[in-house]
């Protein structure tokens, strides 16, 4: 299955989503559009659907949106995938509209958390929404997920829920929930449904439609990867490895733990990353401290928990809770019975470990392991336990080292265990060719088309237009950028398209794709740079556990090759009718200055003018806690990037993204973040302010105040390193973003108070040198926000000076120092017949 190059050597120990013998359905042929209404199942000789999908957002059927990708996996398989799109929540009967579904609902809240989509970082409801033609906001409800789920089993109640999409991954297990200010449930147990797919569900679904078409109970499906469902008790033969508390002193032994990352510095090829003398040195210390040879409780990390049978372990009684002598790392831990554990030992009877630095214990098999972290009532109650939670949650993202997680919701007779199982295998070449090579009809359903038949006017989807004319080369991030979602949804193994795919979808879109003028707006991904990008080891790749492969350094054993990324470029731009490849992606600076001819590559011949690249801040304390590089990254690239264009004859700038408010950053980094962007000319019109998205490091950061990329402890040892600063309250945010808002006059007055209070008085002032001036003009105290519209408007009509300068005072593009961008307005574009085909 797997292509002749694939991005990962990761050992793929899955069934191909190819080989599955097709449901009997397959014969009623390809859909144009998955049918949303009973006239389109009729049209299409169903009598009924067997999957239905329930989704927040309008159904386009493009490779970027998540129905139709999951919606034309299922139909290649054999089923029959019926689409209801944005359905009226109010009552069940919107979700009757294509009748009964054989198999199971699909329920996603679409391509956004539906929080995120419905609301801004401020927590003000937006009017708007991307994923709902003519940009109109309120065509979805809040928890958007859980909403769909209580209404497709009003309509059916005997119907099974899969709940997928980034609102399930981002919410399974108990999660900090910004809008609400508290700790959340897991959202397998408020929704009730029955199987919660998180990441990329390709391969989890294909496997669960084909035993729920073979009539297998949906209660049965309990051993798929990246599923999580709720269980009443651990079920026989697994260890059970407790980690519900922090600090309990015991013997701390010098294996890989949670709280000792991988080496920056990796060994040599193919030999552990661990760093040896380092763990041995924590381990040193560590015992120190505590003492060795106390006979206690301890508190332990799973990985190095090791087992020997019951019967070597002098003092043991069959039949009763035991105390055995282990070696210990740090973490409290219980092994629930085993088939290595004796005969008769129990699935739920806990075997405490005890300090004793003699006894050396087997290891217990990863996969009949599962992490027990804090419980609901737990992490909701003690925000230090929530922040250790989401460190081994993170820990335990690898698909070759993971190990299941459990966590307990309710107490007594209500008390009910969320299992999450390891994450999903990623999927190989052949398979994301697979994926994307279906016949998507790339286009919103007719049912959203204008009076003419076009989605250009009212209807307009903005999500669509954004993607109309771009291509995704690949997934997943190893950036780990702790604010992100990227990693925790589609892992950071990049999965990537082979080149023959890419060229063919665009092909596809010069020939098929409506509007076509030339132009493929992006090749790209979550990250531009990082197709076919890898560890080069597979015994490295399997076993790593650092949640970032570029920070604090590049890790040499990653592969940073971006020849492959060039050789598309010129072969996608060199094909007949194309006339601009642009990158409209985040590009990963750090690794694209490793090659310099990727660099001129990319500057020369696919820049429209500008360039997103985000640094995020400038001071290292936030980018820290971020785990984002030093501005001086982005010096050296920006360097490049001079280079190359003025080697072109070109005027191209870069355009730099910042964060406000982060955790961990103080008002001084703001300001010295502000005086940087008025001595580099920026004046960004478009803010970004932190938002805490459910399950991300940063949001754990902000609701504990601590670390979490370091050890969580009760009492720190070194404050400066575990805690965080955040930024809470309305009054500090409004001054963190109007410190990025430098330049407009309805900050100064803030921005005044801000300075005299911090001692800077000396950066106010009429002078060049001087962040804002000692005067105030009259201003009307409005502002328009960028996300509409990059631009302010004006009444007054001046005429630029030259050619490519805007008028005084109007904001043409996010950073109003730059010259507005050439779009061509005016000037003919060739057309081509083929771009006028039907569909």
């Amino acid at each position: 299955m797997n292509a002749p190059v694939d991005v990962s050597f990761f050992a793929r120990a899955a069934k191909p989503i190819t080989s599955y013998r097709k449901y009997w359905a397959h014969r009623f042929g390809t859909a144009k559009f998955l049918p949303t209404s009973r006239e389109e199942m009729a049209a299409l000789g169903w009598d009924s659907c067997d999957i239905i999908v329930v989704t927040g957002d309008a159904y386009v059927d493009h490779p970027s949106f998540g129905m139709a990708v999951i919606g034309r996996v299922l139909e290649a398989q054999g089923f029959r995938v019926g689409i209801i799109a944005q359905p009226d929540w109010q009552s069940a009967e919107p979700f009757k509209a294509l009748g009964k579904p054989n198999l199971f609902w699909g329920v996603t809240a679409g391509n956004m958390d539906s929080m995120i989509n419905r609301y801004t970082a401020d927590r003000k409801i937006r009017s708007d929404d991307a994923y709902t033609p003519g940009d109109v906001g309120g065509a979805r409800p809040d928890r958007a997920a859980i909403v769909y789920s209580q209404r497709c089993r009003e309509a059916f109640n005997d119907v099974p829920i899969v709940l997928g999409g980034i609102e399930g991954s981002l919410r399974r297990i108990a999660h900090y929930d910004y809008w609400s200010d508290k700790v959340r449930r897991s959202i397998v147990v408020d929704s009730k449904c029955d199987l919660l797919l998180y990441g990329n569900a390709e391969r989890a679904i294909v496997e669960i439609a084909h035993r729920l078409a073979a009539r297998e109970p949906v209660q049965q499906i309990t051993d798929v990867r990246g599923t999580a469902f709720v269980r009443r008790e651990t079920p026989p033969g697994y260890f059970e490895l407790d980690s519900t508390e922090v600090d309990q002193p015991g013997r701390v032994d010098a294996r890989l733990n949670p709280y000792l990352m991988v080496s920056e510095q990796a060994k040599a090829q193919g030999q552990s990353c661990a760093r040896e003398d380092e763990a041995n040195a924590v381990a040193a210390d560590a015992n120190a401290r505590a003492g060795q040879g106390v006979s206690q409780s301890v508190q332990a990390e799973p990985q190095s928990v090791q087992a020997e049978p019951v019967e070597a372990r002098a003092g043991a009684s069959t039949g009763s809770a035991r105390t055995v002598v282990a070696a210990q790392t740090a973490g409290a831990v219980r092994v629930a019975g085993s088939a290595a554990l004796g005969a008769t030992e129990t699935a739920a009877q806990p075997i405490h470990f005890v300090a004793n630095p003699a006894v050396r214990l087997k290891p217990p098999p990863r996969e009949k392991t599962v992490i027990r972290l804090p419980s609901f009532e737990q992490v909701k109650a003690d925000p230090i336990l929530y922040a250790h939670a989401n460190r081994v949650l993170h820990l335990e993202t690898n698909p070759g080292n993971a190990r299941a997680l459990v966590q307990a919701h309710g107490e007594g007779a209500t008390a009910r265990d969320v299992w999450i199982n390891p994450p999903p295998i990623p999927l190989t070449t052949a398979e994301m060719d697979f994926v994307f090579d279906l016949p998507y009809a790339r286009s919103p359903h007719p049912r959203y088309a204008d009076e003419q038949g076009s989605h250009d006017g009212a209807t307009k989807i903005p999500a669509w237009e954004m993607i109309r004319f771009s291509v995704n080369i690949m997934r997943g991030c190893f950036g780990g950028c702790t604010f992100c979602s990227i990693t925790e949804h589609e892992g950071r193994i990049i999965q990537s398209r082979s080149e023959d795919s890419i060229i063919r979808e665009v092909e596809e879109i010069r020939d098929k794709v409506q509007g076509f003028t030339g132009t493929i707006s992006d090749l790209g991904g979550p990250t531009a740079n990082m197709y076919r990008l890898g560890c080069r080891s597979p015994e490295i790749e399997a076993a790593c556990r650092k949640p970032s492969c570029v920070y604090p350094g590049i890790c040499p054993n990653l592969h940073t090759d971006h020849a492959p990324l060039v050789k598309i470029y010129r072969r996608a731009r060199a094909l007949k009718g194309i006339r601009k490849i642009l990158i409209g992606s985040g590009l990963r600076y750090d690794l694209a200055v490793k090659s310099p001819e990727y660099v001129k590559e990319l500057v020369q011949h696919h820049v429209g003018g500008y360039l997103k690249i985000a640094p995020e801040h400038t001071e290292q304390g936030p980018l820290s806690k971020m785990m984002k590089p030093g501005i001086g990254s982005y010096d050296r690239f920006k360097r490049m990037f001079e280079q190359y264009s003025e080697e072109a004859g070109k005027k191209q700038y870069l355009i730099p993204y910042f964060i406000a408010a982060h955790p961990g950053t103080r008002d001084e980094d703001m300001m010295n973040l502000a005086v940087w962007l008025k001595k580099n000319g920026f004046r960004a019109d478009q803010v970004q302010t932190f938002y805490p998205s459910p399950m991300a490091t940063a949001t754990a950061m902000y609701h504990s105040g601590r670390n979490p990329l370091t050890r969580v402890r009760r009492e720190m040892r070194d404050a400066a390193e575990e805690s965080v600063d955040i930024v809470r309250g309305e009054k500090r945010r409004r001054l963190h973003k109007a410190f990025l808002r430098y330049h407009d006059p309805n900050n100064w007055p803030m921005l005044r108070e801000a300075l005299k209070a911090m001692g800077r008085a000396d950066l106010i002032g009429n002078g060049k040198h001087h962040l804002i001036p000692s005067f105030q003009p009259v201003t009307d105290g409005g502002y328009q926000s960028a996300r509409r519209k990059n631009s302010t408007p004006v009444n007054a009509k001046a005429t630029p000076a030259r050619p490519g300068t805007p008028p005084k005072g109007r904001l043409l593009t996010q950073h109003t120092g730059l010259p507005p961008r050439d779009t061509g307005a005016g000037k003919p574009r060739p057309t081509f017949k083929s771009a006028r085909k039907p569909r």
